[in-house]
Formats: structure tokens, sequence, C-alpha cells
């Protein structure tokens, strides 16, 4: 009986001092791979053989295999360390997925200042077509204003009347209204025009000059009382006895009536 027990005692022993070099010659020795310097694990360094057990037969044969103390003990650091592994890991979850956050605002954010910008630059080209068109058109117009400044004195006769007076006379008779009215009647609603009436009297000086002024006032009041002809439109010269293109004196008394339109400017206008 007591060789058994001394046996026991010595193969217990044996296996102790074996799981002992075994536990220590296994310690790790890799570095965390954090971006913090770790410190690499160590199995706790047992205070004795027993290292808490009670020194009895059962605890020598069950000693360390069956230990649940001595199990926690050697698995406590690793579980600590992957407890801040995972601790890591998290934070560095949230920090990507600030980052990522972070990334999308600032490409949307990109994003919508682009589309403004092209929107702007889209509103500049259609302003500046536009711009460019209304200065096309003023100058087409300020073209055409300057080729109807320019035809304006570029009047033709159309048409022309002579109206005879008797001697001594100032009144117009039913012939010379009615040759009024038939040179009046085209003129209604007609712009671009002027009147140029003429008169000439027989005589000597003065005398000619105020007489053949009174026959032309006659001509223009009918034609101003009775067909409203503007009078801006009607010009007026009293020529007296005076020779005209060479004639010799006028020894009737006469008004000449000269309808004048300006073709060009009408063109212009319509």
């Amino acid at each position: 009986m007591k060789n058994r027990i001394s046996i026991i005692l010595l193969f217990a022993c044996a296996v102790t001092g074996w799981a002992q070099q075994n536990s220590t010659s296994s310690t790790p020795t890799t570095t965390s791979s954090s971006a913090s310097d770790r410190e690499p694990l160590t199995s706790p360094k047992p205070k004795d053989f027993w290292d808490g057990d009670d020194p009895n037969l059962v605890n020598l044969v069950t000693h360390p295999f069956a230990n649940k103390k001595y199990v926690q003990r050697q698995v406590a650091p690793i579980r600590d360390r992957i407890n801040e592994l995972d601790e890591i890991t998290s934070e560095n979850s949230k920090i990507i997925k600030d980052i990522d956050a972070r990334s999308q605002q600032g490409l949307q954010m990109a994003s919508e200042k682009t589309n403004l910008a092209d929107q702007h630059a889209s509103d500049a080209a259609n302003k500046a077509q536009t711009a460019q068109t209304a200065a096309t058109n003023v100058s087409t117009h300020v073209g055409a204003v300057e080729q109807t400044v320019n035809n304006l004195d570029q009047y033709k006769g159309t048409a022309q009347t002579e109206i005879r007076f008797r001697p001594g006379q100032t009144v117009l008779s039913k012939t010379a209204k009615d040759a009024l009215d038939q040179m009046a009647g085209g003129l209604k609603d007609q712009k671009s025009y002027i009147i140029e009436i003429r008169g000439f009297s027989p005589g000597q000086g003065q005398a000619a000059i105020r007489s053949s002024q009174k026959m032309a006032d006659s001509v223009v009041r009918y034609l101003v009382l009775t067909h409203n002809i503007p009078v801006y439109r009607i010009y007026t010269m009293s020529m007296g006895n005076a020779p005209v293109n060479g004639e010799a004196k006028h020894t009737t008394a006469r008004v000449e009536v000269n309808v004048l339109k300006n073709d060009l400017v009408t063109s212009a206008q319509r």
C-alpha cells in the first residue's frame, strides 16, 4: 500500500513538473497588431506547487488538469485581451463609418455645388445670347433709322396743279376748287409728303409779291379747311413776277401746287 502511494506521488510530481514546463515555454511572443504597443500575454507565475489548492491526495492526483480555478487563471489574460481587441475593433468601425459619412456628405455637397455652377453658367450663356440678339436688333434698327434719315430729303414730284386767277382777284373759282379736290383726294391717310405752293402775279415789285401771296394763301386755306391737310406739310412761296428757270416775266396770275412724296421713307416705315 505504501509503495502504491509513493508511486502515485512520484508520478504526480513528474506530471506537474512537465505541465509547468510546457506552460512556461508556451508563453506568447508575438505583439498585437494594434496601433498601440501592447505587452505580450504572459502566463501567471504559480505561487507554489499547489498554487492555492489544498495539499491533499485528491488535488495531488487531479492538479492541475481538473482545476477550474487554474483554467480560469490561464484563460483570463487571453479573455481580457480579446475583449480589448473587440473594443478597439468597435472604435475603428465607428471611426470608419464616421469618415465614410463625412466623405459621402462632402461628395454630395461637391455635386450640388457643381450642379449649381453648371446652372449659373447656363443662365449666363442664355443671358449673353439674349444680349447678343438684342444688340443685333438694335444695330439693325439703327441702320434702318440712319437709312431713313439719309432719305428724308429725297422727295420726288408726283403731281402738279395750276390754279388760275382773274386779274386783281384772289377768290378761288369752281374750276380751281375741283382741281384742288382731285389733287387732295389722293393724299388722305398718306404720310411722307409735302405740298409746295408758289404764287405768281404780273406787276411790279412789292405789289406783285403781295398779290401772289394772297392767291397762295387762298389755296392753303382751302386745303387746310376743306381737306384737313396739316399746315406743317405745306410750304408757301410768294414769287411775284420773278422769272423761274429762265422764263420771261409772268403775265398771268396763277398758283402752282406741287405734291412731293418720299417713297423711300414710306417703304422703310412699312
